[in-house]
């Protein structure tokens, strides 16, 4: 019998299609259940990385909070996007991976029963490790519409701001792509002021935007990098998944517990990739806004192929969701016909937000090329006839 902390701690829907694909051993199997990529990461951090293998110094569990060239590299990365200064020894720790970092703030910032903001739908991840914590998860709606997502606004202001002790965000987001405008974040920056409230934000992918938008930081906004504490990682932007490798940036006081909680629980990072993700991050030819075009390219080919269906377009990120309640379906249903009949790998999204998660596949375009992709609109109409 699982212990009470697993109580709600659901699986995420992807382990179990990847396993199914993977069982298959199908060539022909387009594999947009999870969220790798065939786009490569930089060169400069292939070559580093090949050299710290050999490197002796990298095969240490020194320095605990990380190296000093990845920590400097990070907390530029986050000052440049937010317009603000911060001190790499005080006001950053590197981690293993985005996710472990999001779990060690979240283990630092609220206490068992404070309610989290999240949008809906959201990675069911992020939502599993909110619950592990301790905390509760408070969803606002992200509206879907032919043009993409919004957030409801109108749900947030409705919002008791006190149980609320921290917001998890995340834009571009995933599942949806949702991209948050300068309304949107206006409107969660004061919630967060008045809630007096930590914004932890998942900066995983806030430059993979499509149609020319602009990242916005929420700690650009006045008097707000004392309540931001931003999580990023190397693994989408930069292509580097198998590195492992993250950062928290934010108010020197919390780094301190979350500090703390990062050498209780992973103790340290992998030596022989932070310094290469320091020079991607570094790196001019770095291949974000390469890569982002292609990423738009498939986006923008899967939806003229789905034309038929109910597709909300993402305006960022890896992936996008399909409505399939028009058809008279579910996800799981849906996701068991298009693998069956169509060839074709998706999530559905039980459990990744309300009840209405369950109208909705995932489709991944970050690790299928274009020429692989020509004919997902035949596939999709050879399951659903």
């Amino acid at each position: 019998m699982s212990v009470s902390r697993l109580k709600h701690i659901t699986s995420i829907g992807v382990e179990q299609m990847g396993d199914l694909a993977d069982s298959l051993d199908d060539p022909e199997v387009l594999r947009l259940e999870n969220l790798d990529t065939n786009i490569p990461p930089p060169q400069s951090a292939l070559d580093f990385s090949r050299e710290a293998i050999a490197d002796d110094d990298a095969n240490s569990y020194l320095p605990f909070f990380g190296l000093e060239s990845i920590r400097k590299a990070s907390t530029k990365l986050v000052g440049n996007a937010s317009g603000n200064d911060y001190d790499w020894k005080t006001e950053s720790i590197i981690t293993a991976g985005g996710l472990s970092g999001i779990l060690n703030v979240l283990l630092a910032v609220i206490e068992p029963g404070d309610e989290v903001i999240m949008t809906d739908p959201t990675y069911v991840g992020l939502i599993n490790r909110v619950r592990l914590a301790g905390g509760v998860p408070r969803f606002i709606s992200l509206l879907p519409s032919p043009s993409g997502w919004r957030l409801d606004r109108e749900a947030l202001g409705m919002v008791d701001p006190g149980p609320v002790k921290a917001m998890l965000l995340m834009s571009p987001s995933m599942p949806t792509g949702a991209v948050f405008d300068s309304d949107d974040w206006e409107a969660l920056v004061q919630f967060s002021e008045q809630a007096d409230c930590w914004l932890i934000n998942d900066s995983a992918m806030e430059r993979v935007l499509f149609d020319n938008r602009v990242a916005i930081h929420p700690a650009s906004f006045s008097g707000m990098q004392k309540r931001v504490i931003t999580v990023g990682s190397a693994s989408k932007e930069y292509r580097m998944i198998g590195w492992r490798v993250g950062w928290v940036v934010g108010p020197a006081t919390l780094l301190a517990d979350v500090a703390r909680v990062s050498i209780t629980n992973v103790v340290c990072q992998t030596g022989i990739a932070m310094g290469a993700v320091a020079v991607a991050i570094a790196s001019e030819n770095d291949g974000i806004f390469e890569s982002t075009k292609e990423l738009e390219a498939r986006r923008d080919l899967i939806i003229k192929q789905l034309k038929d269906f109910s597709v909300i377009p993402p305006h960022g990120g890896w992936s996008m969701l399909i409505d399939v309640s028009p058809l008279g379906l579910d996800g799981p249903t849906a996701s068991d016909l298009l693998l069956r009949k169509g060839k074709i790998a998706t999530t559905p999204m039980i459990n990744w937000g309300g009840e209405r998660c369950l109208n909705y596949v995932r489709i991944v375009y970050s690790n299928e090329s274009r020429d692989r992709l020509m004919d997902i609109g035949d596939r999709f109409h050879c399951a659903f006839e």
